[in-house]
């Protein structure tokens, strides 16, 4: 979701179904990053651990998201501001199991 400051005028960003957390807006105002679960994948309010996501961005204006990565976290993954200063690269942290 965008909203003003003051909470109006809530907007919603993305077109598809999924659970979306951890935006992170690129320093240009151009870009939002955040990871997005499987509609069905984790429940509301959950905060899981060991599961697939990707990493994606849509414009910050609303539209088409694209994924750039797909993961393997969950807590933990892309929770913190992680562009670039010049908006054009961004990091992330994803970690595999031992078997």
């Amino acid at each position: 979701w965008r909203m003003e400051a003051d909470g109006a005028n809530p907007t919603h960003m993305v077109r598809e179904e999924a659970n979306c957390w951890f935006p992170h807006v690129s320093p240009d105002g151009a870009w939002v990053a955040y990871i997005a679960y499987g509609k069905d994948d984790v429940a509301p309010g959950d905060h899981p651990a060991n599961k697939h996501v990707e990493l994606r961005l849509v414009p910050a204006a609303g539209g088409d998201s694209r994924t750039i990565a797909q993961l393997f976290g969950g807590q933990g993954t892309i929770n913190v501001n992680s562009w670039a200063p010049d908006s054009r690269t961004l990091a992330f942290v994803s970690y595999r199991l031992k078997p």
